[in-house]
């Protein structure tokens, strides 16, 4: 496995990357954002660890970049701790936050639990396997979703979290049991990552997000598959 870690902490950097590397993962380092979006275009990567300060080019507008062409999971590593940070970087893309300090055996087990989720459906099949709501359709062979028969773009926990209800559309699911299966964590009450995934979610597969049509507000309980024909 390979990974991007973008940081201009040079001893942040150093550790992480001798740590992971005993662990058997090729990490690619980039001090400041202008080298990451170098490093990301010139390479191939299963996970980038990215802080958001940097220097020439900030964390946000390089995770901005890589969105622009790819759905590779990405984790915060940042100093920033509010949730307004957390919930501004879930919400251009990130699929995890992590806050520093930091153990790295903590970073260790989200990166594991990240690329398990991006590659899960990456084994192959005689026959696709699909699922589908109105006009959306999920491969699970080729990982796509499309609508309508135009591809929609989706991160690694959108992906999960609409498969979710694709695979049980009749039940409704708290916010603490989305955050269990999705994010394979125990939920510590904070709602801002489930809140932000879903508003995601919808503003890509609904076609006006104000009144959703696939992914519905179960009010006092949770989300659920809404009943589209």
């Amino acid at each position: 496995m390979r990974i991007l870690l973008v940081e201009d902490d040079i001893e942040i950097s150093r550790m992480l990357r001798d740590y992971l590397s005993v662990e058997n993962y090729e990490v690619v380092c980039a001090g400041d954002g202008e080298a990451a979006r170098v490093r990301f275009d010139s390479g191939s990567y299963d996970i980038v660890l990215l802080d958001l300060m940097l220097p020439k080019v900030g964390g946000m507008d390089v995770m901005k970049y890589i969105r622009q062409a790819s759905t590779v999971p990405i984790i915060i590593i940042s100093a920033k701790d509010t949730d307004s940070d957390k919930t501004l970087g879930l919400g251009l893309g990130a699929d995890d936050y992590i806050t520093k300090p930091f153990s790295v055996t903590e970073v260790l087990a989200r990166i594991k639990a990240n690329i398990r989720r991006s590659t899960e459906y990456a084994g192959t099949r005689k026959e696709p396997e699909q699922l589908a709501a109105g006009s959306l359709v999920m491969d699970l062979t080729t990982h796509t979703v499309r609508k309508a028969g135009t591809g929609i773009e989706l991160t690694a926990k959108e992906f999960d979290i609409l498969k979710l209800l694709l695979q049980n559309p009749k039940k409704v699911y708290t916010k603490a049991q989305i955050y269990s299966l999705i994010w394979n964590d125990a939920y510590m009450g904070d709602e801002n990552a489930v809140n932000v995934h879903i508003s995601r979610l919808r503003n890509k597969i609904e076609d006006n997000p104000r009144e959703p049509r696939y992914v519905i507000t179960v009010w006092g309980i949770g989300y659920k598959l809404g009943d589209v024909l």
